[in-house]
């Protein structure tokens, strides 16, 4: 199987575009990502899939908080910069709740408590109650095919 091909085939799924953030030895940490979904409202739980080789994969353990921010549309340099792009997103603007930072102006952000881990290939996937949650109204960034869009926002 061509690994190009399948991740080709794979980005044909449009996703929203969120930073994971997490707080260790007093220092800010973020991760752009995009493998995200709700898995239940009740509890709310959601899955975030983290590759093993990223250093987030390292700092994030079972009971651990960490924050969730859904990037807003122009959120792009700010999703570059935390895929290591070597985009500049000038002064990240964090926010923090409970000890966690989250990033600043995004369209959603949610406060998660690592409930499982489980390494299954080349990523972990993280299951994680969702403690508190905020939503700004602002529309979402989104990544499809390679590239960045801006969804249409209708009144």
């Amino acid at each position: 199987m061509d690994i190009r091909e399948l991740r080709g085939a794979l980005g044909c799924f449009p996703t929203g575009v969120m930073v994971i953030t997490a707080s260790s030895e007093g220092m800010e940490h973020g991760m752009t990502a995009n493998s995200f979904t709700s898995v239940s409202l009740v509890p709310p739980l959601i899955l975030v899939c983290i590759d093993n080789n990223a250093r987030m994969a390292r700092l994030l353990e079972r009971g651990m908080h960490f924050g969730l921010s859904i990037l807003s549309a122009g959120q792009e340099k700010v999703s570059r910069h935390f895929a290591g792009q070597g985009a500049s997103a000038g002064e990240v603007q964090f926010t923090w709740r409970s000890g966690i930072p989250f990033i600043g102006n995004a369209a959603a952000s949610f406060l998660c408590r690592a409930t499982e881990c489980h390494v299954t290939g080349d990523h972990t996937v993280y299951l994680a109650e969702v403690e508190h949650f905020e939503r700004s109204g602002l529309p979402p960034l989104v990544f499809c095919a390679g590239r960045y869009l801006v969804p249409e926002t209708r009144p």
